[in-house]
Parts: C-alpha cells; sequence; structure tokens
C-alpha cells in the first residue's frame, strides 16, 4: 500500500476527487492548510496600504492506495491539478506498513 499526499490550489478540489473517482478511489482526506514554494507569496493592496501574504491557501488531499493503482491515482491527480501556473502543487508517495479499518477488523487492503 502507499499512501498519496498532494498538495493542489484549492479551487481544482473537485476536478481531482471526479478523476480519482473515475478510476475507482472513493476514499480521502482533505485537509485546508497554507503553504509556499517557489512562488513566494504575493502582495497585495488593501485600503491603501501594501502587505505581503506569505502563506497562501491550499489544499491537502491524503489518500491510501493500492500499489497497482497508484500510477493511475498520481497521473489522475497530475493531470486534474494542472493549471500550468506556479504553484500549482506536489504530490508526495510513502510507504504504508499496515491498515485497520476500525469499524470491521479488516486489515491490508482490504481496510483500504
Amino acid at each position: 500500500m502507499k499512501k498519496i499526499e498532494a498538495v493542489i490550489k484549492p479551487f481544482k478540489l473537485e476536478e481531482v476527487r471526479e478523476a480519482l473517482s473515475e478510476i475507482g478511489i472513493n476514499g480521502l482526506t482533505v485537509t485546508e492548510v497554507k503553504g509556499f514554494g517557489r512562488q513566494k507569496g504575493h502582495t497585495e493592496l488593501y485600503r491603501g496600504a501594501e502587505y505581503t501574504i506569505d502563506f497562501l491557501p491550499k489544499v491537502k488531499l491524503e489518500l491510501v492506495v493500492a500499489e497497482d493503482i497508484l500510477d493511475a491515482a498520481m497521473d489522475a491527480i497530475v493531470k486534474s491539478a494542472h493549471t500550468g501556473k506556479i504553484g500549482d502543487g506536489k504530490i508526495f508517495v510513502s510507504n504504508i506498513e499496515q491498515a485497520i479499518r476500525i469499524r470491521t477488523g479488516e486489515t491490508g487492503d482490504e481496510a483500504v
């Protein structure tokens, strides 16, 4: 099993969720986060004063998938989250040792 963590632009969330649903992934966790990368924030004008916004709003998706659909899941995220502009996001993949569905006691791939 693999854990995918993807940080994307908030307005792309629904498009990414639909793309994942189309390949059979129905469960994921979404967290509203703030951060910056090469973008390094931006400046805005408010009531005549200019100020810098260092941390930009993003959405972090977390999902655990079987290894045989990992490439399809990453491809779905990349294609649906892509805008071609700076700040599109990043995807991180890590190994999952074990998973247990609390309600039924299922373990491993059955729990995902």
